[in-house]
């Protein structure tokens, strides 16, 4: 399945910080892909009109029972906001006995670098899922 590209809801400023966010989730089984897809569009559509979204993009892997989303936003005020309001608040709330596994990354960056690269998401992603060092 093709990424859906970054798409752009509010112009960011010229310069300054935003806060990137990049998940990957994983579900159970193939059964569970079609409702998780599903939703994940739901929660696209609202996430191109949320309050202080500069860009985000999917990438859905269905036969890897796998999805990752990418954003940007002008806080992380303005990012759990929008996971606090429906209809994504409830879509993860659904949708939670279905996950196998959930990874989350954030961090800041240059207005400038964005888009975000995928690879840059993957990497980031791929550390926060390695066990830390003993």
């Amino acid at each position: 399945m093709p990424t859906l590209p970054w798409v752009t809801p509010h112009p960011a400023p010229h310069h300054g910080q935003v806060v990137v966010m990049a998940s990957r989730f994983e579900v159970r089984s193939l059964k569970d892909v079609p409702r998780f897809f599903l939703k994940s569009l739901s929660a696209w559509r609202q996430v191109r009109s949320a309050p202080g979204a500069f860009g985000a993009s999917l990438i859905a892997q269905p036969t890897k029972r796998t999805f990752f989303t990418l954003s940007a936003w002008e806080s992380r005020d303005a990012l759990y906001a929008y996971a606090r309001t429906e209809p994504h608040r409830g879509i993860m709330t659904g949708l939670r006995p279905t996950m196998r596994s959930s990874t989350f990354t954030f961090w800041e960056a240059p207005v400038e670098h964005l888009p975000v690269s995928w690879a840059e998401a993957k990497r980031r992603i791929a550390e926060q899922e390695q066990p830390a060092a003993t």
